[in-house]
């Protein structure tokens, strides 16, 4: 019956494994790690012992009882010398078994060297272009080639964003030009996005107004506070906590509008570009808010 309950287990995981490599986009590296963790998890919980105990070899000899072992190691050490046993408990109780691996992986290469793979090793060669001197008229070609596409395509986009920018800071709601920037659209626009902020820590209009001219590039956000705050400090408007979520949340929304019109060239598709944009706030938000809540705790 042992002999029976081996040759189940046994089976069982070499089924599962074979079903991995085919049904699934794992590579056969990872299925390897991924019976080696199972193994340690497995016996941590002392599950994997029950297995042992029921079909010996069958569960011992595969990469799950390796994974046991180790566990199996950690745990005696952990209890004979404490924290130090971590460290080395695993290697300690699978080193016979890395040094028998070792011992017959070289056995065997000896043996298969005269038989199966004798002869002249066939060395690994790689032939590489020579390297030259870029000549001027290839270089000034590639320049002209990078600064025509950008010209022709982001420049483009960031004069019309910017143009766009311009108008809404600069005029109101009855298209009068306004000398103050608080009364401007743009403004208006911030304090209706403002509560989206809120549990960011900064839900003042004047930071969302200073992140939409932010889609212009990023460093217009400091220049657009320092103009809205009408030469005040910024950091009156900002806690240690709220300026941290703040710099977060700058950092990972959407780029400007330059790299917004690259993406929209290399996935040509507007409605993949906007779902890149907001995918990107999302990241940003959930980042901002995080950072706000861990800075909460100190």
């Amino acid at each position: 019956m042992e002999y029976f309950n081996a040759f189940l287990c046994g089976g069982i995981l070499c089924l599962i494994g074979q079903l991995l490599i085919d049904k699934t986009p794992l590579t056969p590296a990872k299925i390897l790690v991924l019976y080696v963790v199972t193994g340690v998890v497995l016996g941590g919980a002392g599950v994997y012992q029950k297995l042992v105990d029921w079909a010996g070899s069958g569960a011992t000899v595969p990469l799950t009882g390796f994974g046991y072992l180790l566990a199996k190691g950690v745990r005696k050490a952990v209890e004979e010398q404490g924290f130090l046993g971590a460290l080395t408990g695993g290697v300690t109780a699978a080193a016979g078994g890395i040094t028998a691996a070792i011992f017959f992986g070289f056995l065997v290469a000896l043996l298969f060297k005269g038989t199966l793979f004798r002869g002249e090793a066939v060395p690994f060669v790689m032939e590489l272009p020579n390297y030259r001197m870029p000549g001027l008229k290839n270089v000034g070609q590639l320049l002209w080639d990078k600064a025509k596409d950008f010209l022709q395509r982001a420049f483009t986009v960031i004069f019309l964003a910017t143009i766009v920018i311009w108008f809404l800071q600069s005029f109101d709601t009855r298209l009068n030009v306004v000398s103050d920037s608080a009364d401007s659209l743009l403004a208006l626009i911030g304090q209706v996005l403002a509560p989206l902020f809120a549990p960011l820590g900064f839900g003042d209009w004047r930071c969302a107004t200073s992140l939409i001219s932010g889609f212009i590039a990023k460093e217009s956000v400091v220049s657009t506070l320092e103009v809205l705050l009408g030469g005040n400090a910024i950091s009156g408007l900002f806690t240690t906590r709220s300026a941290l979520s703040f710099l977060v949340f700058t950092l990972l929304y959407t780029p400007c509008v330059a790299a917004v019109a690259t993406i929209r060239r290399e996935l040509d598709s507007s409605l993949k570009t906007l779902g890149v944009v907001a995918m990107q706030c999302g990241v940003a938000w959930l980042a901002s808010l995080a950072m706000y809540a861990i800075a909460g705790l100190f």
